[in-house]
C-alpha cells in the first residue's frame, strides 16, 4: 500500500496535470467509477469552470492527507489568480483516485457580517434534515423571543453547495439567514445532498439523478422540519430559492400545499441548455473577440445542446455528448418544465427578485416570462435590482466570473424587501 507521502505526491501531480491541460494523463489513476463519472471532456470542462471563476492557476501552496473510513483524502491547497482553493483528491485502498471535489480554502475567506446583521437578535441551532443515509446537517437561525416566527428554507443553486452557498469569500445564504433572523424571521439552511454525500454517490446513482433527488426532496424535508419546530409559525413557512433552487421553487407548492409562499431569487425561465450556451457565449465575448479554440468549443457546445433538444434523447446517450457532461436522465427530467407557467397556476404568494447585472439569469432572457405569467396574479411581487449580480451583491459594469471572488454581501435592500414582504403576510 502506498504511504501518505506517496499519495500526496500523486495528488500534487494530478493537480499539475490538470493545470497543464493534460486531462487524459490526469485520468490515469481514476478507478472505474471515476472513469465513467469524469470522461476527459467533463474533466476538462470542470477545470475550465474553476479557472473561469478563480482565475489562472498559479501554484500549489500545501498539501495534507487525512483518512476517512476506507478512503484516504489529500487536500491540495492551490493559489489561483483570484482565490485560494482546496482540491480534494480521494484515494481508495488500491491507490486509485475515487473522488474529486474543489472548495474555497476556509482560511482564505473569513466571514465578516454586514451592517444589517444584529447577532444579539438571534441564536443558531444545529439540526438534521431527513434521516438515514441521506440525512443532511443544517443550521436554524432562530430569532430570540417566544415567537411564533415566520420562517424560510433556503434552497441552493446548482452544484455541490454548502449551507452558506459559499463561493470565494462570499456567503450569500449566511447573509440571508443572519439578515432575516435579525428582523424576526427564522431561516433554515443546510448542506446540499451532492455536497454532504457526493462521495457516496455511485456512477449508477449519478446517472439516475434528477432535480428531485438533487434539490426538491430535501427542501420539502426541511419545510417539514420547520413545521415541527417549537417557536415556528407552521402557517408562515416560505421557500426561498436561488438560481437553480429558484427555478425549481414552483413544484414545491404542488408537493406541499401548506407552504405559505415562494421567494424566487434569480430563477431561470429559459431552458437550462439554452442558458448554458448563452453563458458561454457571453463569457467568451468578454475579451472582445473569441479565440479560435473558443469558437470550436462553442460549436461543440451547440451540438450538445441540439442533442438535448432531440426528441429521441434517451438514457443511452453518453453524458459526455451532452452539455457539461450532465446525464440524460437529468435533461429528460427537465424536459417540458416551464417554471413561470407552473408559478402562474399556484394560488399562493410569490416574490420574484431579479439582479439587473446577472449574466447567468438575465433581465432580458428570463425576467419577461415571470412578468407575463404573473401579470394577472394579484399576490405576486416582481422587482429588478439594477446594480446587483447573480449573488445579489452590488457591483459596477458588466458582470464577470472574477466578481464572484470579490468579498461582498447580499444587498441590504434585498434583505429589507424580503423581510417586509414576509411580514406583510403576518400583518394582513
Amino acid at each position: 500500500m502506498e504511504t501518505m507521502d506517496d499519495l500526496k505526491e500523486e495528488a500534487q501531480g494530478f493537480v499539475l496535470q490538470l493545470a497543464g491541460g493534460d486531462f487524459s494523463g490526469a485520468r490515469r489513476l481514476f478507478d472505474s467509477n471515476m472513469v465513467q463519472a469524469f470522461p476527459e471532456a467533463k474533466l476538462r470542462d470542470t477545470w475550465l469552470q474553476l479557472t473561469g471563476l478563480a482565475g489562472a492557476f498559479q501554484k500549489i501552496l500545501a498539501s495534507r492527507a487525512v483518512e476517512r473510513q476506507e478512503n484516504r483524502i489529500v487536500i491540495v491547497t492551490c493559489r489561483f489568480e483570484k482565490a485560494a482553493m482546496d482540491v480534494y483528491v480521494v484515494f481508495n485502498q488500491n491507490g486509485e483516485i475515487a473522488g474529486l471535489n474543489v472548495q474555497p480554502t476556509p482560511a482564505a475567506s473569513p466571514y465578516n457580517p454586514p451592517a444589517y446583521v444584529h447577532t444579539e437578535a438571534f441564536h443558531e441551532v444545529e439540526v438534521t434534515i431527513g434521516a438515514g443515509e441521506w440525512a443532511l446537517p443544517g443550521t436554524l437561525s432562530l430569532p430570540n423571543g417566544a415567537g411564533p416566527f415566520p420562517a424560510a428554507v433556503l434552497v441552493h443553486g446548482s452544484g455541490p453547495q454548502d449551507r452558506d452557498e459559499t463561493i470565494g469569500p462570499n456567503r450569500p445564504f449566511r447573509d440571508l439567514a443572519w439578515g432575516l433572523a435579525s428582523q424576526g424571521i427564522a431561516v433554515l439552511r443546510y448542506e446540499k445532498r451532492t455536497k454532504a454525500h457526493g462521495q457516496q454517490m455511485t456512477p449508477e446513482m449519478i446517472a439516475r439523478l434528477t432535480t428531485r433527488e438533487e434539490v426538491i426532496d430535501d427542501a420539502l424535508l426541511a419545510v417539514q422540519l420547520l413545521r415541527q419546530t417549537p417557536g415556528i409559525d407552521p402557517g408562515s413557512i416560505y421557500v426561498l430559492g436561488h438560481s437553480l433552487g429558484a427555478t425549481l421553487a414552483p413544484p414545491h407548492r404542488r408537493a406541499d400545499p401548506s407552504i405559505a409562499g415562494l421567494i424566487i431569487m434569480g430563477g431561470m425561465t429559459r431552458r437550462l441548455e439554452d442558458t448554458i450556451l448563452d453563458q458561454y457565449t457571453y463569457l467568451y465575448s468578454l475579451s472582445g473577440s473569441m479565440t479560435e479554440e473558443q469558437k470550436v468549443e462553442l460549436e461543440q457546445l451547440k451540438e450538445k445542446v441540439a442533442r438535448v433538444k432531440d426528441p429521441n434523447l434517451s438514457n443511452q446517450v453518453p453524458a459526455k455528448d451532452l452539455p457539461l457532461g450532465i446525464t440524460p436522465a437529468y435533461w429528460l427530467d427537465l424536459r417540458g418544465y416551464q417554471p413561470a407557467e407552473v408559478a402562474k397556476s399556484l394560488a399562493m404568494r410569490i416574490f420574484v427578485l431579479q439582479a439587473g447585472r446577472d449574466y447567468q439569469v438575465t433581465v432580458a432572457g428570463d425576467f419577461p416570462a415571470w412578468q407575463k405569467a404573473l401579470a394577472e396574479k394579484g399576490n405576486a411581487t416582481l422587482k429588478v435590482y439594477p446594480k446587483l449580480f447573480h449573488l445579489f451583491i452590488a457591483g459596477e459594469g458588466p458582470s464577470t466570473p472574477q466578481e464572484y471572488l470579490v468579498e461582498g454581501h447580499v444587498s441590504g435592500e434585498v434583505i429589507q424587501d424580503i423581510a417586509h414582504w414576509i411580514k406583510r403576510d403576518q400583518n394582513s
